[in-house]
């Protein structure tokens, strides 16, 4: 039993001291205060179906912030998140109303979504355009697809045909949860066994953290920056799924501001916008914040208004903390080597 309890205590140590746990410790905490204020306000919010509706809430800015966090980690930023979930939306809704069939519309729309990961990773890692000016020429991009699939107008419903779609996606139930969350939940097991159990993981923390240190060391920047995007690009995708399943149509303005709701879950949570830095359970975290957030001030009566100054307050103040602690780190670093001795 003694052996057993060291293992699980030096195990706990290690979970602890990872890099970037510091952050979700905070984000978790924050959440837990959140819950605990609206709870008190009101009671309503503890009820199953607010419970429920909350997790499929969330559900959508997860999967956002798991692909914008893939990104983020490799000292980049993703602004086509928004405008590839409106084509995927749209480009699903189009072939769908046009009579193919509603898998093999969900497969040619991953695909096309696939292609704007790559190309905006071609465009940062291969042509060293900054990411800030490719994805905003893509998002430009992909939101004009969205509007010109069917002409400048949004879809027709996509009728009874596409019934077991809208259940997969929206609103079937698993075991009394909606499979959006499932969905979610599937995806992050995925997306985070990839990023801290495998090689592309490590390459895609070490382009991050000094991308010349990682050329250097035999990393495939360009390769490693296009998975990031291409994981970026299929989650913004089957988001947009998720929102053709909820309406029953394609709308062009699907996805405006996701970007944005995808940054404030992965900075909330601790990834850092400098590279190198950050954990999908943080992503969890800061997915969880703003879906509290949103839900707790609507029942508290606030205005959308509010509700957006607020979060927004939030995600300017977590990266000015990450800017400041990572460059008191700097600091440090520099004064020990040019000070050994002290």
């Amino acid at each position: 039993m003694d052996m057993d309890g060291k293992l699980e205590s030096s195990r706990l140590v290690r979970l602890l001291a990872a890099r970037g746990m510091g952050q979700v410790v905070t984000a978790a905490c924050g959440l837990a205060v959140l819950c605990a204020v609206f709870g008190i306000l009101n009671p309503v919010f503890f009820s199953g179906r607010n419970v429920s509706n909350l997790l499929r809430q969330i559900a959508p800015i997860l999967l956002i912030g798991i692909g914008q966090s893939y990104v983020l980690i490799t000292g980049n930023i993703d602004l086509s998140i928004g405008s590839v979930v409106g084509m995927s939306c749209m480009v699903s809704a189009t072939l769908m109303t046009k009579g193919m069939n509603p898998w093999a519309a969900v497969a040619v729309t991953v695909v096309c979504c696939l292609l704007v990961g790559v190309l905006n990773g071609c465009l940062v890692a291969r042509f060293r355009l900054p990411p800030f000016i490719a994805t905003l020429g893509t998002m430009t991009i992909a939101r004009g697809i969205a509007q010109i699939v069917n002409n400048n107008y949004n879809t027709d419903s996509i009728g009874q045909a596409a019934e077991g779609f809208r259940n997969f996606f929206y609103y079937g139930r698993l075991g009394g949860f909606f499979n959006t969350i499932w969905i979610a939940l599937a995806l992050w097991l995925v997306f985070n066994f990839l990023l801290s159990r495998t090689r592309l993981g490590r390459h895609i923390y070490a382009t991050g953290s000094n991308k010349e240190a990682a050329r250097l060391s035999g990393v495939d920047i360009v390769s490693t920056t296009t998975a990031a995007y291409m994981v970026s690009a299929f989650c913004s995708c089957v988001v947009g799924l998720i929102v053709c399943a909820t309406s029953g149509m394609g709308t062009m303005d699907a996805g405006a501001m996701y970007e944005l709701y995808a940054v404030a879950a992965s900075v909330i949570g601790g990834v850092s916008t400098l590279g190198g830095q950050g954990l999908l359970l943080g992503t969890v975290m800061g997915a969880s914040i703003w879906g509290v957030l949103q839900n707790g001030l609507q029942f508290a009566g606030a205005p959308v208004a509010i509700r957006n100054i607020v979060i927004g307050v939030i995600v300017v103040v977590s990266v000015l903390l990450d800017v400041v602690v990572r460059g008191e780190k700097r600091r440090k670093r520099k004064d020990r080597k040019e000070n050994p001795k002290n």
